[in-house]
């Protein structure tokens, strides 16, 4: 057989298993509940829970009065305002410290690490929230119950604060087949939940270490082209083999883009992001087959997985290039294509998604295509990538009726 036949039947064998992938995770969920350490006495963790707002600090307001409206108690709001005008704000409370740094730290990291530099007192947890997202009531309550199960590091699950654009709904889509997929399948399947980046809580001095590692470090003088900070800290962790937890009933709001210009943004940083974290994700990968770890293994093919355009477009252009060549390979690339876009549908029905998720599945080509045009500008980032506007500055009672 030829080298190049070799080589196509390789890439094809590579698309084909991360097309099946998911659909394998959704059939072994089924033989696997959640079961979480019983506890005897539990205990009220300490809650810091940190908001990092950046040039609008008016959209964390909403944020603010979720997390005072807590039915849980123990905790503590750090608001940091980082470039932030601060003459409208009203909101004052004992649980409340608004930090406003005095000069420009134009980063979450450095927000995050000068907010932890003014605690009040020592916190048990950390937890941290975008500007624009808005908390269950219930939100600490349940991050405390897998506290006490043992875990270090949970999130919670990030839902659509806003449906009110075919962008919106499509986005809304992404993050339930993720929250699906990447958080609930691998952590009940024994392994870890992928970090969405904000609506998490990390035991304090875990976190602590995570934000003195040399990648918070190094990415603090590379600016825009640092790895995100959700993919630092979960490499962090799981390098040592630790879980994160997946609380799927520890609902947090989070605004959905509403434009393709947003789109196209938010997407560019994601993408440059997830090619970036790919030596990591073989590093786990490598980890889990030689210290036979199930827990990183499965994490490093979950975070190795192409993005759900690539990967579909990919497999769709190796089909018709194997078409006269190596046909059955092409023929089970668009087998795989059909498990893989089935699934999708499966995934969304079993996470109960909104009627208007399903109404706007129509827009989905439009999402898609604004991918590809972010993909093309993941080469400058320090010309192309912006700050995500947020607009949507609603209560949670308008949300939770919606």
């Amino acid at each position: 057989m030829e080298l190049w036949s070799l080589l196509y039947l390789f890439a094809g064998g590579v698309f084909v298993f991360f097309l099946v992938l998911p659909f394998v995770e959704v059939l072994f969920s089924f033989f696997k509940k959640e079961k979480l350490r019983p506890f005897v006495e539990p205990v009220n963790f300490d809650f810091g829970c940190i908001i990092t707002a950046y040039k609008n600090a008016e959209i964390a307001k909403g944020l603010v009065r979720s997390l005072l409206a807590q039915h849980y108690a123990n905790f503590m709001i750090y608001l940091v305002a980082d470039a932030c005008d601060l003459s409208g704000w009203d909101i004052a409370h004992e649980k409340l410290v608004v930090l406003r740094p005095p000069v420009p730290l134009n980063l979450k990291a450095k927000s995050i690490i000068h907010t932890i530099e003014n605690f009040h007192k020592n916190h048990g947890y950390i937890a941290v929230f975008d500007a624009d997202n808005l908390a269950h009531p219930d939100f600490l309550g349940e991050i405390n119950r897998y506290a006490n199960a043992g875990f270090t590091c949970i999130q919670g699950q990030r839902t659509a604060k806003n449906l009110d654009t075919v962008y919106a709904c499509a986005d809304a889509t992404g993050e339930f087949y993720k929250n699906y997929v990447e958080r609930l399948l691998p952590y009940r399947l024994g392994s870890s939940a992928v970090i969405s980046g904000s609506g998490m809580a990390v035991e304090a001095s875990l976190y602590k270490a995570y934000l003195a590692s040399p990648e918070i470090e190094q990415g603090k003088h590379l600016w825009k082209r640092m790895l995100q900070e959700d993919k630092i800290l979960q490499n962090f962790i799981l390098r040592e083999n630790g879980r994160i937890a997946y609380a799927g009933d520890a609902l947090v709001y989070d605004e959905k883009v509403t434009t393709a210009r947003a789109v196209e943004t938010q997407r560019s940083r994601w993408l440059f992001s997830y090619f970036q974290n790919l030596p990591n994700s073989i590093g786990l990968l490598r980890r889990g087959l030689l210290g036979l770890s199930f827990n990183q293994l499965l994490f490093g093919l979950i975070t190795l997985s192409p993005p759900l355009f690539i990967l579909l477009f990919g497999a769709l252009a190796l089909s018709a290039a194997g078409l006269f060549f190596v046909p059955w390979m092409a023929a089970t690339l668009v087998a795989a294509v059909a498990v893989f876009c089935a699934n999708i549908l499966l995934v969304l029905y079993l996470s109960h998604v909104p009627a208007q998720v399903w109404t706007a599945l129509w827009g989905l080509p439009l999402f898609i295509w604004n991918q590809v045009k972010a993909l093309l500008k993941i080469g400058n980032p320090d010309r192309n990538f912006k700050h995500t506007e947020h607009t949507r500055n609603v209560n949670l009672e308008e949300v939770m009726k919606s």
